[in-house]
């Protein structure tokens, strides 16, 4: 038996398993002008997949006064949550999982959601029967894309890093598992190009968990490394 194969997945979820994306875009923006600060929705959403800090960095700069982060967090988590109950998967991201899942793959969400954030995105996905771990914000000192949130996916599931493949949609994403020398899997729901994601170092780039699913046999997910 080969043992090069990958033994489990390693998935992000906003906006690679679960349509949220955009949402995080707009309530972003939207925080961001309650605070009388103007930001194209299109540079917030180059942003998204990092943590709420480096985001913040990233748009506002590194040398602004901080002392409004908390309001800003706290209005766009606000905003947010309203859509909660309305989160819808991306297409056959659940039969994505199980396919994993019945080809021996152990199935892990890599997210730094918050936990109530967790549990929202995990009633979107209806896949629990098949997912064996998943960690949050707590797990992770820094966010993407410093790699903290997946070494916290390795060590809690017991995977190592040469024996998975990471799949997300944003730049981020690829240089968190890039950092570990993790295979990463891009997939263009999250609104990121396939030319960035290829650019970035994904090492194969899809449209959605579906069309990921239709050529999984052929897919980093299961290949040999």
């Amino acid at each position: 038996m080969r043992t090069d194969r990958p033994a489990g997945v390693l998935f992000d979820v906003d906006g690679t398993l679960v349509d949220t994306t955009y949402l995080h875009t707009v309530t972003w923006w939207e925080a961001l002008r309650q605070t009388d600060q103007q930001v194209p929705m299109a540079s917030v959403h180059r942003s998204i997949g990092m943590g709420s800090d480096k985001l913040l960095d990233h748009l506002l700069g590194p040398e602004r006064d901080r002392d409004g982060d908390t309001r800003l967090r706290d209005a766009h988590d606000t905003l947010y949550a309203e859509y909660w109950q309305r989160l819808t998967p991306l297409p056959r991201a659940a039969d994505l999982l199980r396919a994993c899942a019945e080809r021996g793959l152990r199935v892990v969400l890599a997210t730094s959601a918050s936990g109530p954030e967790v549990e929202s995105l995990r009633r979107a996905l209806a896949a629990d029967d098949v997912i064996d771990t998943v960690t949050s914000s707590s797990d992770a000192q820094q966010s993407k894309p410093a790699p903290d949130i997946l070494v916290a996916a390795l060590e809690q599931s017991g995977l190592a890093a040469e024996r998975v493949v990471f799949v997300g949609d944003s730049v981020w994403d690829v240089a968190a598992a890039g950092a570990l020398q993790i295979p990463c899997v891009g997939l263009t729901c999250g609104g990121t190009s396939r030319g960035e994601l290829a650019g970035a170092g994904a090492v194969a780039v899809y449209d959605d968990p579906g069309a990921l699913l239709d050529e999984l046999t052929t897919s980093p997910l299961v290949r040999p490394r």
